[in-house]
């Protein structure tokens, strides 16, 4: 068999691809994404580059009172919410993500703005973490009831 007939590798496949796509077989049902890994993982990132400018906003209002100190700690508490982001699928990144909440609110009696931010990302975060859990319950669900449903009736190209 030559090279341009093995599977994979047929004319039409672009020259990169990625593994899943390598693998990808005509009819292959698409692994479905935790929706709890992605709110919890956008509220992280976007909580980042709010830190990050927090941070940039005390050294502006404290820049002989110890600014410095206080722009580092938030580009190092961005950092930690960011990484944190890869981790969500794993009950210790959830964890994490509630300190970085609390440390958030915390941030209020650096400036008072901070309570209303950090507040705000609190309610944000508890809003992805339940509903997240419990729309990939819902989802797990149907495609339990999806799959029961066709081994009884067949799927759609079986009865073409």
């Amino acid at each position: 068999m030559s090279n341009a007939e093995q599977p994979g590798r047929e004319s039409w496949r672009p020259e990169r691809e990625t593994r899943s796509q390598r693998e990808w077989k005509p009819g292959q049902q698409k692994k479905q994404r935790s929706i709890l890994v992605m709110f919890t993982s956008t509220v992280l990132l976007g909580e980042a580059f709010v830190i990050a400018f927090f941070g940039l906003m005390l050294y502006g209002l404290n820049q002989n009172n110890g600014g410095l100190w206080m722009l580092l700690g938030s580009l190092a508490l961005a950092l930690i919410a960011a990484v944190t982001s890869r981790f969500v699928k794993k009950p210790v990144g959830i964890a994490v993500g509630w300190i970085i909440q609390g440390l958030l609110v915390a941030s209020g009696f650096l400036e008072s703005f901070g309570f209303i931010v950090g507040i705000a990302f609190a309610i944000a975060w508890w809003y992805a973490v339940t509903k997240g859990q419990q729309l990939d319950v819902e989802n797990a669900i149907r495609a339990k009831e999806q799959e029961a449903w066709e081994q009884e009736h067949g799927t759609e190209a079986e009865t073409d």
